[in-house]
């Protein structure tokens, strides 16, 4: 039996990449006034911070279901079935939509509701294209996905704080105060919740803190007896500041391979330029 790995773009990955690794891949729309853009198709990445600066509002939404079922549909010519693996429930309602679309199918496509986004959710994407090669079907991959989805943290701050307002994460009366203190919300995401984890003052301490909280992360789950992968993320105009902070964690990982992603647009229109993101997660082993 083959099975298809897909995903959305919220993972990081786009496309062209999706294309090299074998793995299928839903563009998350991105609207911008009237107009809609899809990530990795019909925008770049100056274009989309072109946006952003200019002080256009730019919001995400679910992809329609027949983008979704589009994918789906072409896939299964080739395949099986497939597991889809979108960003988590408890931050998007996307995955409720698949879950519906998919009783269509005939248990042809498993959504696995793997309560990840970003960097962790490629990593769940990329042991998933391990365990298809490995001659699993798809509801088993997805059931091992739902299964091991909380071993896995990420943490992400802002620069600036009236994304966060126009969003409603915090009261404008909050983030005034923390633009004139220069106060950084440093908040971590664990399976379906946004929490905020520490309030540090500037930039600086809190990439600080960042590391550190993640470094005691990946501690515990080595603790466990796995192997741990580490990804960076941000929201930079200018790719060098990105490689930047990678560099500052794998600092702080001597040994482990550290990779950069760009946040996805869906992401970085609610945290605004210059945010920054750290995680890790356990790797599945055959």
């Amino acid at each position: 039996m083959s099975t298809a790995v897909v995903t959305d773009t919220n993972s990081g990955i786009y496309e062209a990449e999706g294309k090299e690794l074998g793995i299928h891949v839903v563009p998350m729309p991105i609207v911008a006034g009237e107009t809609t853009y899809y990530e990795g198709l019909t925008i770049t990445h100056e274009e989309f911070f072109d946006l952003l600066k200019s002080g256009t509002t730019v919001r995400t939404s679910q992809p329609a279901p027949g983008s979704v079922t589009d994918v789906w549909d072409s896939v299964l010519k080739e395949y099986d079935d497939l597991v889809y693996i979108p960003m988590s429930s408890g931050l998007t309602g996307s995955v409720q939509t698949a879950k519906i679309l998919a009783e269509d199918y005939n248990g042809r496509v498993q959504v696995a509701d793997n309560h990840r986004i970003s960097v962790t959710q490629r990593h769940s994407v990329m042991d998933a294209l391990t365990m298809a090669e490995s001659g699993m079907n798809a509801a088993q991959i997805k059931n091992i996905l739902e299964q091991t989805a909380f071993e896995s943290i990420v943490f992400i701050a802002v620069e600036d704080l009236s994304y966060l307002k126009r969003g409603g994460r915090i009261t404008p009366a909050v983030a005034a105060i923390g633009s004139i203190l220069n106060i950084k919300p440093l908040m971590v995401i664990r399976g379906e919740k946004l929490d905020q984890y520490a309030t540090v003052r500037g930039t600086k301490h809190c990439r600080k803190r960042s590391v550190e909280a993640l470094r005691e992360e990946a501690q515990k789950l080595k603790s466990k007896g796995f192997s741990i992968r580490i990804g960076a993320a941000g929201s930079f105009a200018d790719p060098a500041d990105g490689e930047a902070w990678a560099d500052q964690i794998r600092e702080a990982f001597p040994g482990e391979e550290v990779r950069y992603d760009p946040l996805s647009y869906s992401i970085a229109c609610h945290t605004g330029p210059d945010a920054f993101g750290c995680g890790v997660s356990l790797v599945y082993e055959r």
